[in-house]
């Protein structure tokens, strides 16, 4: 009978148990390189089978959030470092999730101040569409996204090879793989989606095999670069984050890339599932139906918890549950599912931006209120 909390291989990789810790954005690296207390912040969650890092841009141009930790540069790499050590130091297992952002960005945070880059030059437009900047008065907020521009084809391998050079950065930094960003509306999910990929050329022209062309491409050039077993990819089927409208083709283009990935033999698939909490947006019959295609490790996130997780693993629709933010709060998330202990709640306005408070002073259930109060 499998459970949570039993050891896993993955890909000959040791996991203390079925936990993940999905990537969150965090916003607390002032200047762009991880430090001290992104260290602090992992090595907290290491009791997580394998943890996922936040998104980390894999280039300026990719970058749609201030105060987050990139990896394209020598002083990234040496702050990741420090981040990796502690993770391993306390036995954990993390992966880089590697990330461009594609139009979800804003001008000020763009090289030059100039556009982002898409599949298209159509605009996020949902309420939910922001980017993370800074305005002149130095306030940091949200703001709408900016109009994009779309890539010339010749320039697709350009960004090929920046997600490739990041993935050889994440290992130089000491991460034991990677997360390539595939979800949640940013730039590969825009040449996924045909409500925002126009393109008539080989990245596009209305075609599944077309539109999914770019992230195999990406996938070929990062297992290339440091090899299969270290490369894993997010996807957000049925999600609609970011202005991503559902299309008559979603299963289809999910089930082809579930079966080149199959062919390729990487790490894992990871889904996130973006429904509202009890309403999953992934069905159980999809997850059956991607099962049949991919027979890799599949991590399946969003709005889980414990008794949902279980019941996912013994009907063998899933290998490792991925759990946010009752990260947050929980530093020692897997223990006090382990022993049934109450959950602490994150406190939302310090998700983003900010110092220690809602990041790394959230205490162990033994020193807690809950734990003082029982």
């Amino acid at each position: 009978m499998k459970s949570l909390f039993d050891a896993y291989d993955m890909r000959g990789r040791q996991l203390r148990n079925r936990f993940v810790m999905a990537p969150m954005t965090r916003a607390r690296a002032a200047d762009g390189i991880a430090d001290e207390q992104t260290a602090l912040y992992y090595r907290q969650r290491a009791g997580a089978g394998l943890i996922v890092s936040e998104g980390t841009p894999i280039s300026q141009e990719g970058t749609g959030f201030a105060f987050i930790p990139g990896i394209w540069s020598e002083a990234q790499v040496s702050g990741w470092d420090g981040v990796t050590k502690a993770v391993h130091e306390d036995g954990g297992a993390i992966f880089a999730q590697i990330w461009h952002v594609g139009r979800m960005s804003h001008t000020s945070l763009q090289p030059a101040g100039r556009q982002p880059v898409s599949s298209s030059a159509k605009p996020a437009r949902d309420d939910k569409s922001m980017a993370f900047t800074v305005n002149d008065n130095g306030v940091a907020g949200f703001v709408e996204a900016s109009v994009p521009r779309p890539l010339q084809t010749a320039e697709i391998a350009r960004i090929v090879d920046d997600f490739a050079n990041a993935a050889s950065n994440a290992v130089a930094a000491g991460f034991d793989g990677v997360e390539i960003h595939g979800a949640n509306g940013y730039l590969i999910e825009q040449f996924l989606n045909p409500h925002v990929n126009d393109r008539s050329d080989r990245y596009g022209a209305g075609t599944v095999e077309d539109r999914i062309r770019f992230v195999l491409e990406i996938v070929d050039a990062v297992v290339a670069r440091i090899g299969a077993d270290k490369v894993g990819i997010r996807f957000s089927p049925f999600g609609k984050l970011f202005d991503m409208p559902h299309h008559p083709m979603i299963e289809e283009t999910y089930l082809h890339l579930a079966a080149a990935l199959e062919i390729r033999k990487i790490a894992y698939v990871h889904l996130m599932d973006q429904g509202p909490a009890g309403v999953p947006a992934i069905s159980d019959a999809f997850l059956r139906r991607f099962r049949e295609a991919y027979s890799g490790t599949l991590i399946l996130a969003g709005s889980m918890n414990k008794n949902r997780a279980e019941q996912l693993l013994q009907d063998d629709l899933i290998d490792l549950a991925g759990f946010g933010q009752p990260f947050i709060a929980n530093p020692d998330l897997v223990e006090r599912l382990r022993r049934d202990q109450p959950l602490a709640k994150p406190i939302r306005e310090t998700y983003y931006g900010g110092g220690a408070e809602g990041y790394t002073d959230y205490p162990v259930y033994e020193d807690s209120a809950e734990a003082k109060a029982a």
